[in-house]
């Protein structure tokens, strides 16, 4: 009997840790595929693998901290890779029409930003103040962004700037630079999770109505939410900028469903109300991690697609069965 009652305490004591802290079972089957990794191919695990694994996925990081922000409140943005291939379009035409100096990179991120952020507010604006459907709305956007980015930039292969591809893949004082950008991000995603917003995303999503009549300007918060994820997007086309050193109206169409599979991966509820960026960035990294490790196992090209969407929804339904086991998700999520 005591030991039926010690279990149940430690079940207990788990599942409140994994309440508080809701991507702790994303990170255990992170450091499980990193361990695999490393033992199917040890240079995976060095600094230059890291650095590698960093580089590729630090744009999937980001494009799932923007897709937290919309799902915090219960709602879903499927134009997040539209905005991203809008976004690297933009920037690489107007580097390459300004000249491809210092202050025309400077400027043309700023343009970027502004891009990224606008096509957020239009989808806030679209599902929160016209209150259209936020899956059916952001898929009819996704298609129109991505029409203007063909308009910007028709045929792929436009070449980014010298500077701007080696100052991401380069290194500063030894270091490589995608891990400042890690630093900075963490350092960013500190301070915002400290932000009235954040408290105000997550308690519309957990209870619009209840929100409303507490006297919360719920379709402004939603629209702030959909700003946020526009950035966030923003951000992610300036790393796959850096990444591919090119512009391509296409980019980052297979990346928007790899971006909500993050999210859950990461802990958090497509119903809103709960979930951390912190989670969502393990989920995507245990995407990327799933993905090298299907190339190192050597598994057939042919094979590779239907293995990476097996093991990603396996993965998905460990990081389910701990938090239910464990009692860390809250009913009914």
């Amino acid at each position: 009997m005591e030991k039926v009652v010690s279990a149940s305490s430690r079940a207990g004591g788990i599942g409140r840790l994994i309440a508080r802290h809701p991507f702790l079972p994303a990170l255990l089957i992170a450091l499980v595929l990193l361990a695999l990794n490393g033992f199917y191919q040890p240079r995976s695990v060095s600094l230059v693998g890291l650095t590698g694994l960093t580089k590729t996925y630090m744009a999937l990081m980001l494009l799932a901290i923007a897709q937290t922000y919309v799902v915090y409140a219960g709602d879903i943005d499927l134009s997040v890779g539209a905005i991203v291939s809008l976004v690297n379009v933009v920037l690489v035409v107007l580097m390459d029409r300004w000249g491809g100096g210092g202050l025309s990179i400077f400027t043309a991120m700023v343009a970027g930003l502004a891009v990224g952020i606008a096509c957020g507010v239009l989808n806030g604006v679209v599902v929160a103040a016209l209150r259209l459907q936020a899956i059916v709305a952001t898929f009819a956007t996704s298609i129109f962004f991505t029409g203007l980015a063909l308009w910007v930039l028709p045929v792929a292969g436009m070449p980014a700037p010298t500077a701007f591809w080696r100052t991401y893949g380069g290194r500063f004082l030894d270091v490589p630079f995608v891990f400042y950008a890690v630093v900075v991000l963490a350092v960013l995603l500190y301070l915002m999770a400290k932000l009235r917003l954040t408290t105000q995303l997550l308690t519309v999503g957990d209870e619009a109505q209840g929100a409303y009549q507490s006297g919360l300007p719920v379709t402004a918060i939603r629209i702030k939410g959909y700003a946020l994820c526009g950035l966030f997007c923003a951000l992610a086309a300036f790393c796959i900028t850096g990444d591919t050193a090119s512009g391509d109206p296409l980019v980052g169409g297979k990346m928007t469903l790899y971006s909500v599979a993050a999210v859950v991966l990461g802990g958090a509820a497509l119903s809103g109300g709960f979930g951390t960026v912190v989670g969502s960035v393990f989920g995507a990294l245990i995407i990327g991690l799933i993905n090298s490790l299907v190339y190192f196992v050597g598994t057939p090209s042919e094979w590779q697609n239907l293995v990476q969407g097996l093991a990603i929804l396996v993965a998905l339904m460990a990081g389910i069965l701990v938090g239910r086991g464990t009692g860390g998700r809250r009913a009914g999520r």
